[in-house]
């Protein structure tokens, strides 16, 4: 992730601003919409980055696609941001502040890898499981995967756990290979 000094600061005034102001459910919801704007919209991350562009055209732009979408308190933000010259910087920005809100929040982020489609009723099942295991509550995603062959791969946070049977064989080629033929 970029964590730069100057996505950080931004992230966290914004952040403590928006709680003094009891908006902080309002501000996961925008910077959640910002944040899949910046990573589907390749128009979106030309115009914020275009030199050529004067800053004054892109507080239009920004007002034409964000204005009645976003609170008026994030859709200030984001033109603060690009009046200040940062504009590159609002993809990281905000995925900075879905982050400081998850936090604050409690949530954690798992990432389930298997090697072919498990069933929702599996996957609510080991949600409601790390919810019990992490004592919060789990945002938890699904990945496919065919290199597994089996078993599944699970990360929560920075932590992982690895039951596939692809990293089971490596293991086992690995202790072969180091035993010694007599």
């Amino acid at each position: 992730m970029d964590k730069s000094k100057i996505n950080v600061r931004y992230s966290k005034a914004f952040f403590s601003l928006a709680r003094e102001k009891n908006l902080i459910g309002e501000l996961q919801k925008d910077a959640g919409l910002i944040s899949s704007v910046c990573t589907s919209s390749s128009d979106f991350i030309l115009l914020i980055e275009s030199p050529v562009i004067p800053v004054s055209e892109k507080m239009k732009a920004l007002k034409a696609i964000f204005g009645g979408k976003i609170n008026l308190f994030s859709l200030n933000f984001l033109l603060l941001i690009t009046q200040n010259r940062r504009e590159r910087n609002i993809p990281g920005i905000f995925r900075d502040l879905e982050e400081l809100y998850k936090q604050d929040q409690g949530i954690k982020t798992a990432v389930l890898t298997t090697a072919k489609p498990i069933n929702e009723t599996l996957v609510d099942q080991i949600r409601k499981s790390l919810e019990n295991e992490f004592g919060g509550i789990i945002q938890l995603s699904q990945n496919i995967d065919e290199k597994l062959i089996g078993g599944f791969v699970l990360r929560v946070d920075d932590n992982q756990y690895d039951a596939s049977i692809s990293s089971q064989l490596r293991r086992i080629k690995e202790k072969l290979l180091q035993t010694e033929l007599k």
